[in-house]
């Protein structure tokens, strides 16, 4: 029987955690499909990757507009790429008081962070059940486990990505289909700056894990089959800890790590 060569397709895969993951799948031997909206970070990427010796396909898409996804799957389906993993990785934040923020760049995050992943997943896993293998590794974050003062629509996106991984990976747990949540802490990456961040606490005091190792631990996880991972030693300690105390509590601690950091003179 012939086989199709098989894809990972990975979105947001040219910058922080996504670019990691890129790196440990193509180092491991697997063709990418990667889409960002940036034409020359994707090329960049793609230059960079290639002495893997993998194929790499580049796909531009601004997956912030609600037709995006499916175009994408189509644009696959066309080139007849057999994708048998699928990382929703592109995620954003903004930080701010909820009563203050711009409520049109929180609808574009809530149509990345969920509307996409959403559409993605159901996609692509339609096709995995009828081939009955395929692995999805969903970003989620540290931040899924509590409200995210300051960072309110951020936090509701990854509690959403949480559940909603945790219940279809049970809904196809007797087939040859697994689903992996990746739930990386504070990290090193331009996430900070995309949402205005840079000035928090959790920022300025530098307790940010390197998102190579994130990737590593997602990769890993992902190829175990495993429902989550936790990556970052200080992230396990953090959720540990938001499982036992009362959420007010939580997200008090939560508040105090995302204050501005009080400059000295």
């Amino acid at each position: 029987m012939h086989h199709k060569k098989n894809y990972t397709l990975i979105t947001g895969g040219t910058t922080g955690i996504g670019y990691e993951l890129a790196r440990v799948f193509a180092k491991n031997g697997h063709n990418l499909i990667i889409v960002a909206r940036d034409e020359k970070e994707l090329n960049r990427t793609c230059n960079e990757l290639r002495r893997f010796g993998v194929d790499i396909v580049t796909i531009v898409k601004d997956l912030f507009i609600p037709q995006s996804p499916f175009e994408l799957y189509d644009d696959i389906k066309r080139m007849n790429l057999e994708v048998n993993i699928l990382v929703n990785n592109a995620g954003q934040g903004q930080y701010g008081e909820f009563a203050e923020t711009d409520i049109f760049r929180e609808l574009d995050i809530i149509q990345l962070n969920i509307g996409s992943l959403v559409v993605l997943t159901k996609r692509f896993l339609q096709d995995m059940l009828i081939r009955d293998e395929g692995k999805i590794l969903n970003l989620s974050s540290v931040a899924s486990k509590a409200p995210g003062l300051l960072n309110s629509v951020y936090h509701g996106t990854k509690a959403f990505v949480q559940s909603f991984t945790e219940a279809v990976r049970e809904e196809v747990k007797d087939s040859g289909v697994t689903l992996t949540a990746l739930l990386p802490g504070a990290t090193d990456t331009d996430f900070f700056n995309k949402a205005d961040m840079l000035d928090s606490k959790i920022v300025a005091e530098g307790k940010l894990t390197d998102p190579a190792v994130v990737a590593e631990d997602g990769y890993d996880a992902l190829m175990r089959g495993d429902d989550m991972v936790i990556s970052g030693f200080s992230n396990k300690v953090n959720v540990a800890m938001s499982n036992v105390l009362p959420d007010k509590v939580v997200a008090e601690n939560i508040h105090k790590k995302q204050e501005p950091v009080t400059k000295k003179n």
